[in-house]
Order: C-alpha cells, then sequence, then structure tokens
C-alpha cells in the first residue's frame, strides 16, 4: 500500500504505482480513499453536471458533502444542465460546489459572437474549458474525472491513475460499463439528466452536442462531422496559459 506521502507526486510513475496499489479497489472504496487518505483537502472533483455524473456525485457526497467539486460554465450550456446540476446540488446536500467561468475580457476579445466554435473548436474549447479549470484546479494535488472506457474508442485504455501537469487525475469509473453505470443510477434512485431521453449521452455545450444514433459510441454526438474528440481537458496537462 503506498504512503500517504508517496501518493502525492504527480509524475508518470506515481500515477503507474497508484494504479497498481488499488487495481481491484471498488469506486465507492477508493473514491473514500482519495478523499479522506491519499489526498486530503487537496483533491477536487470536476463534474460536467451530465449524462451520467449523478454517480461520482454521489459517492463523493456519500464521503463528504464538502468536497471541492468543479463545474465549468462556458456561457454556451444547453439550460437543462444548469437546471440539473441545481438539482442534484440540492438533492445531494453537495455544500462546497464552485462554477468556475471563462474570463470575460478573453471571451469578448476572441469570442463576441459566441461562434468561435465553427472556425476554431479547439481554441473554443481552451478559453471556455481548459483556461479556467486550470486557474481553479491551482492549489489541488490531485483530480477527479468521470471518465470511462466505454465511453469511446479513445478512452478504450483509460487508466485508473493518470498524472497530468504535476497532479495525478483519477478515473474511478474508468472499468465500467454502460450497465454498470445505469445499475447505480436506478439503485440509489437518483435522476437522469433531462436530455438523456433525447439520446443525449454525452452532453456539452449547445453547439458542438447532437443526439446519439444506435449502435454509436456515447460520445458520437460530440463535435459531430469533425476529428475533434476531446474538449482538452483530458488530452493536454492543465495549464493557465500566458495569453490571457
Amino acid at each position: 500500500m503506498l504512503t500517504h506521502e508517496s501518493a502525492l507526486f504527480g509524475d508518470g510513475e506515481s500515477a503507474a504505482r497508484l494504479a497498481a496499489a488499488f487495481a481491484g479497489v471498488n469506486p465507492q472504496s477508493l473514491m473514500r480513499l482519495a478523499v479522506d487518505d491519499l489526498f486530503k483537502d487537496k483533491i477536487a472533483l470536476v463534474s460536467s453536471f451530465g449524462a451520467e455524473s449523478a454517480v461520482l456525485l454521489h459517492m463523493a457526497a456519500e464521503v463528504d458533502k464538502g468536497v471541492p467539486v468543479m463545474f465549468i460554465d462556458t456561457r454556451v450550456l444547453f439550460p437543462e444542465t444548469l437546471a440539473y446540476r441545481d438539482k442534484l446540488v440540492a438533492l445531494l446536500g453537495l455544500t462546497n460546489v464552485t462554477t468556475v467561468y471563462p474570463r470575460p475580457e478573453l471571451l469578448e476579445r476572441e469570442d463576441p459572437e459566441d461562434f468561435l466554435w465553427a472556425a476554431n473548436p479547439d481554441r473554443c474549447c481552451e478559453i471556455r474549458k481548459v483556461l479556467p479549470l486550470a486557474e481553479a484546479l491551482k492549489g489541488f494535488d490531485a483530480w477527479i474525472s468521470g471518465r470511462k472506457r466505454f465511453q469511446a474508442q479513445s478512452r478504450s485504455n483509460l487508466a485508473l491513475f493518470e498524472s497530468e501537469g504535476g497532479r495525478i487525475k483519477i478515473n474511478p469509473l474508468a472499468h465500467w460499463t454502460a450497465r454498470s453505470v445505469l445499475s447505480y443510477l436506478e439503485s440509489h434512485a437518483l435522476p437522469r439528466h433531462p436530455l438523456v431521453a433525447k439520446n443525449y449521452l454525452s452532453i456539452g455545450c449547445i453547439p458542438c452536442t447532437s443526439p446519439v444514433k444506435p449502435g454509436e459510441d456515447a460520445r458520437a454526438g460530440r463535435w459531430r462531422g469533425r476529428e475533434k474528440v476531446e474538449c482538452g481537458l483530458h488530452t493536454l496537462p492543465l495549464y493557465a496559459g500566458a495569453d490571457i
């Protein structure tokens, strides 16, 4: 078993040791270990309050209703997502949810008409999601993500622990199947995001999210028609950026 001190290094070697040490631990126990021991007072859960977010949020609330939760409001989210956030926060009794916004001056300079997504979706994600979250996570040694291997081919080898910019990123549900997620939601009577009923299985910003067709990956509705498959939060180390 790794000690608290050794777990706090955010390099690839530490991530690999953590993954090996906790490979057989179920997500609920892993959440408790991460929040109460490995990264006590230095960890945040980053949640989109999307299609499957209620699972990790419920697990976090079972450990500590005051665990820091970061929610990125890109300013172009579905109103249903904002309403769902408020519903889950109240239902689960979460007391430390921070809504993170892109910097207004950056939006005014680069995307005053909210149309950057069409010309340069990578930069749009960068200024609306990556840069704000990088700023919000300063001072944290680790963060928790809700990614899962079944969601897309690009996530099929997702590790339980990853090294990210000097932090550890934890994916407690990496190995869960769609059935595992649904069973948890049903067994705990957790409400679904209202857009799930309309086949939105991965929910991001309005312009870049569409319903998923039968037989497609859960994330097929994101950036449909483009080669882009990730927003940037999980592809490169988070950085606050020198161009802000």
